[in-house]
């Protein structure tokens, strides 16, 4: 598809028809993600509780990792998709290359620093003695594809805001299925445990990128990455931090409340952490079906509102909210009908981890419906450039109310406290969002779409001047 024929198609068609056919490849993508951690988790939760718990040790690290590549795909990619919007091939191009190029030297230093202080890291991410050395033998490999899991995750996103969210599912497909096949083969065949795990999670990562980046670099219709673009320039860092701060806030400050959570939960047994790191890994899947939809809302968004389009900007806007609210109701219901027997799946032998789990997961269902509000507003604020506002949204959930909320829950109410801190983090995070949102909407009423890209708040596709 030529950029021309693009421009025309995400500006004039129907926005509902536009949303679902975008949202199709990035839902498989986030499902088949969200899945291939869940098989980690189901083939590693046959080695033991302890081994279990070590993935939710881990999980706290892979969220920063991935929060990385989010910062740098989200943040290049809304910039790319106002600059389409705008017809400025030039600027995309510059970003697309920035983009890419600084994600994977993100993700090395990340690795490089990781493997030193590999020890130091598993304690500070909440690891009890017994859970110590599986959370090292999962982490090195994990380290080891940081680099690839960002840039990965960088071009995916850059593909996706371009409109191309099809060749981004191919190459993040191919890993995951791989990731799932080797899982056994390695933890098993090999016997290798839970350093099979890891280590066929970092090839998948290797494959991921390798597909991504042959597709950037050849396929016609999207923006090529090249080298000699790559221009790492503040006024290039700068639209990075307006469009990818808010997923950077959101995914990082999710790590660190993860560590908090499991350092809690380390203080009542190895069990605790295991049910929780289930619960989470459920859930992840549930969220993640919500992630790809909304991912499919933010092409239409950005090229929208740098097309000044604001009506169909609100329209696809309430589309989504709609169906997200409406799939999201029936998820909670059956989470909470089914709860026994989901944990079961996973160490069926350990009665805590079921009870414990099983709790947690019913609590949590109950706040669930409103997430479709607080994603898709924060979605839509990061997309269109109002970077205070997203990233508000994007620090509440996870840092303003759940770190707090666990620090004290734990201490007054115990393991419940545990359990039901992330449903009242939700719940908050929505009353907070309601206000938040709904200015959001009423300013880009206020906005005439004779108004220039300068002129418009955060809204425009500014040039990466030469320096």
């Amino acid at each position: 598809m030529q950029t021309m024929s693009r421009y025309e198609l995400m500006t004039t068609k129907p926005v509902e028809s536009l949303v679902l056919r975008l949202a199709g490849p990035s839902l498989v993508i986030m499902m088949i993600s969200a899945m291939y951690n869940m098989a980690d988790t189901y083939f590693v939760s046959s080695l033991g509780t302890s081994p279990t718990a070590s993935l939710g040790i881990s999980f706290s690290l892979m969220a920063l990792i991935q929060a990385v590549g989010f910062f740098f795909g989200q943040g290049a990619g809304s910039f790319i998709a106002r600059a389409l919007g705008a017809r400025d091939n030039e600027n995309a191009s510059r970003m697309a290359a920035t983009g890419f190029y600084s994600s994977f030297i993100a993700g090395a230093l990340i690795a490089a620093a990781g493997l030193v202080f590999l020890t130091p890291l598993c304690v500070l991410l909440g690891a009890t003695p017994t859970i110590m050395p599986y959370a090292r033998q999962y982490l090195r490999f994990i380290l080891l594809g940081a680099p690839f899991m960002t840039s990965s995750l960088t071009q995916n996103n850059i593909l996706r805001f371009q409109g191309s969210s099809f060749y981004g599912m191919l190459g993040m497909t191919s890993g995951a299925v791989l990731n799932v096949g080797l899982d056994p083969l390695f933890i098993f065949g090999l016997d290798m445990g839970v350093s099979g795990a890891s280590l066929a999670t970092m090839l998948s990562q290797m494959v991921s990128c390798a597909i991504l980046f042959f597709i950037s670099c050849r396929q016609k219709g999207n923006i090529r990455i090249y080298l000699k673009n790559f221009s790492p320039r503040r006024s290039a860092y700068k639209e990075m931090l307006r469009g990818g701060l808010p997923s950077l806030l959101r995914q990082g400050v999710a790590s660190i409340a993860t560590i908090f959570l499991n350092r809690a939960a380390g203080g009542f047994g190895d069990a605790v952490i295991a049910a929780i790191s289930i619960v989470n890994r459920v859930v992840l899947v549930a969220t993640s079906a919500l992630l790809g939809f909304g991912q499919g809302f933010q092409p239409v968004c950005g090229f929208n509102y740098g097309a000044k389009r604001y009506d169909r900007v609100k329209k696809a806007f309430w589309f989504c909210m709609k169906l997200c609210s409406s799939v999201l109701a029936v998820l909670a219901v059956l989470g909470f009908i089914f709860a026994p027997d989901i944990i079961a799946l996973f160490r069926k032998d350990d009665l805590e981890v079921v009870l414990t789990g099983t709790l947690a997961l019913r609590v949590y269902c109950f706040p669930f419906p409103l997430l479709g509000w607080v994603i898709l507003n924060n979605m839509m604020m990061q997309t269109t450039g109002k970077a205070v506002s997203a990233s508000i949204l994007a620090l509440s959930r996870q840092g303003l109310f759940l770190v707090p909320l666990v620090f004290l829950l734990d201490r007054w109410l115990g393991v419940l406290g545990i359990q039901i801190a992330m449903p009242i983090a939700d719940f908050c995070t929505f009353l907070l969002s309601v206000p938040l949102g709904l200015r959001i909407l009423r300013g880009m009423r206020g906005e005439s779409s004779e108004k220039s890209f300068s002129e418009n708040s955060g809204g425009g596709a500014p040039p990466i001047p030469e320096e």
